[in-house]
């Protein structure tokens, strides 16, 4: 069965085209079947990013790069390379591979044995002792909220690894918001088509992750983007 990685990319950390050129073999490694790598620039690019590609290119014979000009957020990106994936699965993460390889082996391998149609990542507790304090109470803010709003089953619906079979694209390419919340959206219309069998599947990060420093001017426009999820 085919399966298509997709991972956005701005402004990456140094050394990402080693992580990704590693976690792509590994990945290959385990899984039956061919996999294409779709990896979205989602914004300008500078040297480095294009040296980055240089080396990629010919080191993947199955790579495919999207690029625009202007930064639309992560949800935008993933939907441009979702739209051009062709894989059976189709799964999702960042671009310097936070989660452990044992992660996204758990998730691809449901959707391979056609026990679920879309897998999403939930953090484990261990995952909260590794960000920042005031990250880590955003996240459960919004998990709260979700709960209380919401009433979908899953309510970390902001893990960055998930995956679905081809049908699910439709549902995820409909999604409107272009910034974080995507990922609700994704979840909350995903539950209520009722046409798809879902699992959370429980996820673990890499030893000494570096999470980049969090913009919150967001937090008001994404409050904003909650907000309009509930009356849709």
């Amino acid at each position: 069965m085919a399966t298509s990685l997709v991972l956005p990319c701005y402004n990456p950390p140094p050394g990402w085209e080693q992580v990704v050129s590693t976690a792509y073999r590994t990945f290959c490694d385990k899984v039956d079947g061919p996999v294409e790598l779709i990896i979205v620039l989602d914004g300008p690019i500078n040297d480095e990013i294009e040296a980055a590609l240089d080396f990629l290119v010919p080191a993947i014979d199955d790579l495919r790069i999207i690029r625009y000009g202007n930064n639309r957020g992560k949800g935008y990106a993933l939907r441009q390379g979702v739209s051009k994936a062709s894989g059976d699965i189709i799964i999702y993460t960042d671009i310097d591979f936070p989660y452990t390889m044992e992660s996204l082996f758990a998730v691809h391998d449901g959707l391979n044995r056609n026990e679920y149609d879309l897998g999403v990542g939930v953090k484990n507790e261990q995952y909260y002792t590794h960000i920042p304090p005031l990250r880590r109470g955003i996240s459960r803010f919004l998990r709260m909220l979700i709960r209380l709003f919401l009433s979908i089953p899953i309510t970390d619906t902001q893990c960055g690894l998930k995956g679905f079979r081809k049908p699910v694209a439709e549902i995820f390419l409909k999604t409107t918001i272009d910034r974080y919340l995507f990922d609700l959206e994704f979840i909350r219309n995903s539950f209520k088509s009722k046409k798809f069998r879902i699992k959370a599947i429980p996820i673990a990060l890499k030893e000494n992750v570096r999470f980049r420093k969090m913009d919150y001017r967001i937090l008001l426009p994404e409050m904003f983007n909650f907000i309009q999820l509930l009356f849709k």
